[in-house]
């Protein structure tokens, strides 16, 4: 009998540890979000203070066609001896139909670019919290990882910035059904699919961090990638087909850097799966 009294004693002081420990992560976890939340709202401010500067000049600079990138496509289209990469002129006349409108876009655009310019220190705070709950050898194979997290998804918002949104501003403001019909562009759409092309190519380009890690615990394999290669090279000339102009060249601009990510996924899995048979 007192065995079993004994007995339960310890599964109850091993319950109450066991909830102790759960509530410690939880808290811990809680200072991690609030910390990201504060840098992110900091980094939202900064944004807000500034927003008709930021919204001249980097949210409504591609709507323009003396945009940077316009200027580099024309030159790359010269040296080409091509005319397809030439956007041509147009013009987008943007219209805010709600009273409060301009007001709580300036709020919206502050928050999504608070988010983007905060996303390396929320990387190392959610870092953080994994880290002590893995591994030694867990944390060398992670090495670098909120560098590379950061430096991904950054590049994909720059690619979509830069590369993506021309093209696609350009081609949908150059067509028209009839010259009877004139755009008037919603700021909101416009925005919406700015801020959906950069957050999209951000997590998009993710992908060889996505699959360097499903690699390290057997899900995907080289071979299984290998295999659905010409899906992912459809798939991919699909998107870039509909985001560009309907010429080869404008869509091969857009889909060789995804092309290329897609295949440096590859060797990634490739070499993962080489390093842990030589471990084995």
């Amino acid at each position: 009998m007192n065995l079993i009294l004994q007995q339960l004693r310890r599964q109850k002081i091993a319950g109450n540890e066991a909830a102790m420990n759960l509530m410690d992560h939880v808290e811990a976890f809680r200072w991690h979000l609030i910390r990201s939340l504060l840098v992110i709202i900091a980094c939202s401010i900064v944004v807000f203070l500034n927003i008709e500067w930021i919204f001249t000049h980097i949210i409504l600079a591609p709507a323009h066609p003396d945009f940077i990138s316009y200027h580099w496509f024309d030159r790359l289209g010269k040296w080409m001896h091509t005319d397809a990469l030439s956007m041509g002129e147009f013009s987008l006349n943007f219209q805010n139909t709600e009273l409060a409108g301009q007001f709580m876009m300036s709020f919206t655009v502050s928050f999504v670019m608070g988010l983007i310019l905060a996303f390396p220190y929320v990387v190392w705070e959610f870092w953080r919290f994994i880290k002590p709950a893995l591994h030694v050898h867990e944390i060398k194979k992670s090495k670098g990882i909120v560098f590379w997290l950061s430096f991904l998804f950054i590049t994909g918002v720059c690619f979509a910035y830069y590369i993506v949104a021309p093209f696609t501003i350009s081609f949908f403001a150059s067509y028209e059904i009839s010259p009877d019909f004139k755009n008037n562009i919603m700021i909101g759409n416009y925005y919406d699919m700015m801020s959906d092309l950069m957050i999209g190519m951000g997590i998009v380009f993710e992908l060889p961090v996505l699959v360097y890690f499903l690699s390290q615990i057997g899900i995907l394999t080289p071979d299984l990638m290998k295999r659905y290669n010409k899906f992912a090279i459809i798939i991919i000339l699909i998107v870039a087909s509909v985001i560009t102009p309907p010429d080869w060249l404008s869509i091969w601009i857009v889909a060789i850097p995804l092309l290329l990510l897609y295949q440096l996924s590859i060797f990634i899995s490739f070499k993962v799966l080489a390093v842990k048979k030589v471990s084995n």
